[in-house]
């Protein structure tokens, strides 16, 4: 009988793979998304330091007041712009991209297209 890794263990498995050749700079920090059942979440990292330099996800009231739902493609595109439009009033302009072993696609695809037409570079 064959067992089967449920979702969650191979996209953990693909997200460590990742992170080997991922790592976000003071000059370019890692943009890293992460999606649950019902929510998306996205923060951009200095891994240097190791400190989260701008956050934001679909439970904030301000994001999730303008949403009708926080768990479709609608909602990680107005999130990719939220993030974009707080980072470059930080200053940060590059980023390194970290899908978090998500398949790029959906909403993940969605909240980077949206933060690149906000004037993120990745």
């Amino acid at each position: 009988m064959v067992s089967k890794k449920s979702r969650t263990a191979v996209r953990e498995n693909k997200h460590r793979r990742m992170r080997h050749h991922l790592a976000g700079t003071a000059e370019r920090p890692r943009l890293a998304v992460f999606r649950s059942n019902n929510h998306m979440y996205a923060q951009i990292i200095d891994d240097t330091v190791g400190n989260t330099l701008v956050s934001a996800s679909t439970l904030e009231k301000d994001v999730k007041a303008e949403l009708e739902k926080t768990n479709n493609v609608d909602a990680a595109a107005h999130l990719g712009t939220v993030i974009a439009k707080k980072a470059l009033d930080k200053g940060i302009t590059a980023v390194v991209f970290d899908r978090g072993g998500f398949i790029y696609q959906g909403k993940i695809k969605a909240l980077a297209e949206a933060a690149r037409e906000a004037g993120l570079d990745f």
